[in-house]
């Protein structure tokens, strides 16, 4: 049986995007940081699992990445598997961090 969702909802004051359902709240939220959007968690209740609200709810947030010119940084693993089934979202990742300082020979 197919659920429709009601309308994500962003929280700015909360900093992350959010929708009710069976009167239980399911999130992802986000950090803004030097134009990159950082996705910690996302968080779906387990009676809710299988419904594709995760899904919705990273959608979200990468809708508004994209809208505001952000990059994204896929620190959850959800969103990390999301974003390689979906390659269309591939111009959103965060470029390597090729700036990093070299690290030391052996140590």
């Amino acid at each position: 049986m197919t659920h429709a969702l009601p309308p994500i909802v962003h929280n700015m004051a909360a900093s992350r995007f959010e929708v009710q359902v069976d009167g239980l709240l399911s999130i992802c939220d986000y950090r803004r940081r030097d134009g990159v959007l950082v996705l910690p968690h996302t968080v779906v209740p387990p009676e809710l699992q299988g419904r594709g609200i995760a899904a919705a709810l990273v959608e979200a947030a990468l809708a508004h990445a994209r809208a505001e010119g952000l990059r994204v940084d896929p620190v959850c693993s959800y969103v990390a598997v999301h974003l390689r089934r979906h390659p269309r979202h591939a111009d959103l990742l965060r470029a390597t961090r090729l700036s990093a300082p070299p690290r030391p020979a052996g140590g």
